[in-house]
C-alpha cells in the first residue's frame, strides 16, 4: 500500500515538472512588443548629408558662381568715365541765327535749337547752325555721327545702336528772325539725307508760329492749310493762286526711314534794310578791291 502512495506521488512529481519546463520554453521565444509611444514629439530621421558637406557645395557653388561673373566682365567692354570722354561741343542757337528743327518718328530724338533739355541733348553736339548776316546762302544740320550722341542714347560713346527712325517733324527756323530780319524769306535749296539729296514734293514758305521766330517747314503734318503770313520770293501765298504749289510738307516721309545725318541748304532773300545794308557793303568792298586793282595797274 504504501509502495503504491509512493509512485503515485512520484508520478505527480513528474508531470507538474514537465509542465513548468514548456512554460518556461514559450516565455524564452517569443519578444516583448515594443512600448506605444505616447509623445507628441516628432522624430526626425538625420541628414543623409552634414552640414559641414551642405556649406561646402554652398561655396562650391558661389565659387563658381563668381567665375561665371568674372569671365563675363572679362569679356565685357570697359566703358570709360564720362569725364574721361571727349565730347563734342554742344550747341544751342542764339539769336539771329538758323538751325533745323527736327523731331524723329518715336519723339525722342529731337533738336530745337536748345541744349538745356538734359532729355534731349542727343543732336545738339555738332549740330549746325548759320549766323544770318543779310541775304545769302546758308546751311544747317543735324548729325548722329558724334560720341555725345552716342553717349546720351546708349551710354557708350562707341556704341551707335540707336538711330533714328522716321520724321515726325523738321523745319529751318530762325532764332528771333521776325524782330531782326522783318520781310525775310527762306527759300529751301535742297535736303541732304546721309549724303543722299532728296527730290522735294513742293515749294516751301516762309511763315511764323508765334510771330518771334521765322520758319521755313520742310515736314509739319499738324498745319492744313497755309497760315496767313505764307510767304515766298513770288510774294505773299495766302489766298492767290499761287498758293497750291506750297506746302508744309515738302519730302517724302519714306526718306526719312532711318537717317543719321540731315544737311538742308537754303538762299535768304528779302531781308529789308538788314540785306541792302550786307549789300551796299559787299559792293564798297567789291569797289575798294577794284580801286586797288586799278592803282597797281597803273603803277605797272
Amino acid at each position: 500500500m504504501k509502495i503504491k502512495h509512493y509512485l503515485a506521488c512520484l508520478s505527480a512529481a513528474l508531470m507538474l515538472g514537465t509542465a513548468f519546463t514548456a512554460c518556461g520554453n514559450s516565455s524564452d521565444t517569443s519578444s516583448p512588443a515594443p512600448a506605444e509611444n505616447t509623445s507628441s514629439e516628432v522624430v526626425q530621421e538625420a541628414p543623409e548629408t552634414s552640414p559641414v558637406a551642405a556649406n561646402g557645395d554652398a561655396s562650391a557653388a558661389d565659387e563658381d558662381s563668381a567665375a561665371a561673373d568674372d569671365e563675363d566682365s572679362a569679356g565685357a567692354k570697359e566703358v570709360p568715365a564720362v569725364e574721361d570722354i571727349d565730347f563734342e561741343p554742344s550747341i544751342a542757337a542764339e539769336s539771329g541765327q538758323a538751325y533745323l528743327a527736327i523731331n524723329e518718328g518715336q519723339g525722342w530724338i529731337q533738336y530745337w535749337g536748345k541744349n538745356d533739355d538734359i532729355e534731349h541733348t542727343m543732336l545738339t553736339y555738332n549740330a549746325g547752325v548759320a549766323d544770318i548776316t543779310g541775304n545769302g546762302s546758308y546751311t544747317v544740320s543735324v548729325t548722329t555721327d558724334t560720341k555725345g550722341y552716342r553717349y546720351d542714347t546708349t551710354k557708350d560713346p562707341d556704341d551707335d545702336s540707336v538711330v533714328p527712325q522716321g520724321l515726325m517733324f523738321a523745319s529751318v527756323m530762325v532764332r528771333d528772325g521776325e524782330e531782326l530780319f522783318p520781310g525775310m524769306v527762306i527759300t529751301i535749296d535742297s535736303i541732304i539725307v546721309d549724303g543722299k539729296e532728296l527730290e522735294l514734293t513742293a515749294k516751301n514758305y516762309t511763315s511764323s508760329d508765334d510771330g518771334v521766330e521765322t520758319r521755313s517747314n520742310i515736314y509739319n503734318q499738324w498745319v492744313g492749310e497755309l497760315p496767313e503770313d505764307a510767304r515766298s520770293t513770288e510774294g505773299d501765298l495766302y489766298g492767290t493762286d499761287l498758293a497750291a504749289d506750297y506746302s508744309p510738307i515738302i519730302v517724302n516721309p519714306d526718306d526719312f526711314t532711318t537717317w543719321k545725318t540731315v544737311e538742308v541748304n537754303f538762299t535768304v532773300s528779302g531781308i529789308g534794310e538788314g540785306g541792302a545794308a550786307a549789300e551796299d557793303a559787299g559792293s564798297d568792298e567789291n569797289a575798294d578791291a577794284g580801286s586797288d586793282e586799278g592803282a597797281v595797274s597803273d603803277a605797272e
